[in-house]
């Protein structure tokens, strides 16, 4: 009688079990065992990305040193080779921004991203790019005419007039040009614009044209003032003995007899040689009572007398 009752009971659970396996689909269960292995493997591939995140660290750190020994090997061989100090900042500029890319790209294919497709995507897209970095391009094709023409040279003064900016240029880089003023301030100016627009190369040669402009009064003795103005070319140690020295009147103003005072002094020279002779040439017409006017008008009242 037992084992009737048992057969019986195990008899009904079969039949529930298979009523069940019936009532649920196929896919349904399909896929809970996917989630099921999912979170199984989960512990292990998240050991795996954080190896390679790792190693990519590792490799880029390792890769940032290596691009860092190329330049130095790169910039030392082309010093050896006299390159022209701009030239050596612009390849270093191109190589850096190359080698970068290349790292880049490297790290990203061990994270299975395939460089050729990549490359194939930004060539079939080269239009959109060039017109989205068209300014860019403009100003590295403006650093390779630069370097080509050779219209200034690290080192040189030059004044770009389209806005009136100029210094020292200091350095050449691979989109723009780096200037630093007389007050030590830095100015940056696109390559493009430098190539594109006209500049004045004051360093061009070794030997400057000093020209001062001083005012007299119209009562002052002109041919004294004359006089004196040589005299204080003569003295000074900037002014260069064998090129030409000369004092003349170059307009006759509202308030002053404008003078141009000029000689030729050594790039270096130039400044320090101004400030001198400025100090000098006031300091010697006051001596000498020559009046350096300042601005003014004189009105004059006609009055009509009645009778």
């Amino acid at each position: 009688m037992n084992d009737t009752v048992t057969e019986v009971m195990d008899n009904a659970v079969t039949d529930v079990t298979n009523a069940v396996s019936d009532a649920v689909p196929t896919d349904v269960t399909e896929k809970i065992g996917l989630v099921e292995q999912y979170l199984n493997d989960l512990p292990q591939k998240a050991l795996n990305l954080g190896i390679r995140v790792v190693l990519a660290l590792v490799f880029f750190f390792v890769g940032v040193q290596v691009i860092k020994l190329i330049r130095r090997i790169v910039k030392k061989s082309l010093k050896r080779a006299n390159a022209d100090l701009g030239v050596i900042q612009f390849l270093d500029s191109l190589i850096k921004a190359v080698l970068y890319i290349i790292l880049i790209f490297m790290i990203a294919s061990g994270f299975g991203l395939d460089a050729t497709s990549v490359v194939a995507v930004v060539g079939s897209a080269g239009v959109a790019i060039g017109l989205a970095l068209q300014g860019s391009l403009s100003n590295f094709a403006g650093g390779v005419l630069i370097l080509l023409l050779k219209p200034f040279r690290v080192g040189d003064y030059i004044i770009e007039d389209n806005k009136g900016n100029e210094g020292t240029v200091k350095e050449i880089q691979l989109f723009y040009t780096k200037l630093l003023t007389p007050d030590d301030k830095v100015i940056i100016l696109p390559n493009g614009t430098l190539a594109n627009t006209s500049l004045t190369n004051v360093t061009a040669t070794d030997v400057r044209r000093l020209d001062l402009s001083v005012g007299i009064s119209y009562t002052a003795d002109l041919k004294k003032a004359k006089e004196i103005a040589m005299q204080e070319l003569a003295a000074d140690p900037a002014c260069l003995k064998e090129k030409e020295k000369d004092v003349f009147v170059n307009n006759l103003g509202d308030s002053a007899v404008e003078l141009i005072v000029r000689c030729y002094v050594k790039n270096e020279d130039f400044w320090p040689a101004r400030g001198r002779l400025l100090e000098k040439l006031k300091l010697a017409y006051d001596a000498n009572g020559i009046e350096i006017p300042f601005n003014q008008l004189d009105v004059h009242f006609d009055q009509e007398v009645e009778k």
